[in-house]
């Protein structure tokens, strides 16, 4: 146990921190251009805030904060999905926590559940199991997001109701793909990035050979991150090292869980149960090309997109016409760029989905700068 604190302590080490800042500093002065950052995932963008790494860093490294937070993508339609479903009679819906806080077109989960819905939320998904063989009356739909790091779960909790014939357990499928999303990114002629700090988790179960094509297609350098202050801040070293030679490769900073291939079995696992859409609208983003995950046709039978179809809605709906999160999404804009910025949109009364979410960066931003310290960066 001690050793185990002791590593957690060096992750943190100010010692380590500032030396890295000064070697950073000085290949960061070779470079002539801005090296523009952006960490994929929510995770790195609260270690940088939380921990005021920005400060420690040359004006020439900026961070633009991507797309990596399953509950900031989701776009209102889906929600509207959840909504719908949790409206039928006999019906529980269960999701992951945060899901319940984003809002609808015609509010949150959180809104329908005061109403009288049974929405219920959950940590671990396999608690799903235990709700729907208690509830054996009732349908049981499990609202399953996030990207390649939770799909894996979800693949194992399909498997279990299959194995133990829980017939009353549904699936609405919000799995959504990492490389696509990057992808877009780059592919808009606005685009800023020249270097990303790639998501960890994805990278345990996908490995991080997933990018070698944004650094092969774009010429910019790919570091897959640890979510440590001297993880990232090692990153930062790593990505302006390459900027300094005038190269772009795929590194991989956090070889303690990322293997280059990723875990095989949990990939099978996701192959089974799951093929990939031909689009997915992402919140702030739009419609991106095989970006996201759906059952396979031998499951249609769970699948609750397919048994609720004639009560979802399919209209497309846009965020609040004053929430910027779509250019923050997109690495065109930061938080306090945001007219309603801690006004009218907090973490009590989120307008957009980047300050509802715990990984959200308008939510990272409040939480550790506050409104009147962001407003004067």
């Amino acid at each position: 146990m001690l050793e185990l604190k002791q590593l957690y302590e060096d992750f943190r080490d100010p010692k380590i921190i500032a030396k890295l800042a000064e070697e950073i500093k000085a290949h960061a002065a070779l470079v002539d251009d801005k090296i523009n950052i952006m960490e994929v995932c929510g995770g790195h963008t609260h270690t940088i805030m939380k921990f005021g790494l920005k400060q420690l860093l040359p004006d020439n490294i900026e961070f633009i904060h991507g797309p990596g937070c399953p509950v900031c993508i989701m776009p209102k339609e889906r929600i509207d999905h959840a909504a719908a479903l949790a409206s039928q009679d006999n019906v529980i819906l269960v999701t992951l926590g945060d899901m319940i806080r984003v809002p609808g077109s015609k509010g949150s989960l959180a809104q329908f559940r005061a109403k009288g819905c049974d929405i219920r939320p959950i940590y671990d998904p396999l608690d799903t199991l235990k709700i729907a063989q208690e509830n054996p009356t009732k349908t049981v739909v499990f609202f399953a997001i996030g990207f390649e790091t939770s799909t894996p779960m979800t693949a194992i909790l399909l498997k279990q109701a299959e194995a133990l014939k829980i017939d009353n357990l549904l699936f609405h499928i919000n799995h959504v793909l990492v490389p696509p999303a990057v992808d877009a990114v780059m592919a808009d002629p606005a685009v800023k990035v020249n270097a990303f700090i790639g998501p960890s988790h994805v990278s345990v179960i996908q490995g991080s050979e997933i990018y070698r094509p944004i650094v092969d297609d774009y010429h910019t350098p790919v570091v897959v991150s640890g979510f440590e202050p001297v993880d990232v801040m090692e990153s930062i070293l790593r990505i302006t090292k390459q900027k300094a030679q005038g190269i772009a490769e795929l590194d991989n900073q956090y070889s303690r869980a990322v293997s280059p291939q990723g875990n095989l079995a949990a990939q099978q696992a996701v192959n089974d149960c799951f093929m990939v859409r031909p689009s997915f609208r992402w919140r702030g983003l739009g419609p991106i090309e095989n970006s996201a995950l759906k059952l396979r046709p031998e499951f249609s039978h769970r699948d609750a997109e397919v048994v609720f179809a004639d009560i979802l809605p399919t209209a497309e709906i846009d965020d609040h016409k004053a929430c910027q999160c779509g250019d923050i999404l997109r690495g065109l804009a930061k938080p306090q760029d945001c007219k309603v910025f801690g006004r009218g949109c907090t973490p009590q009364t989120p307008l957009g989905s980047c300050m509802v979410s715990s990984e959200g960066a308008c939510n990272a931003y409040y939480r550790y700068q506050g409104v009147v310290n962001v407003r004067n960066v």
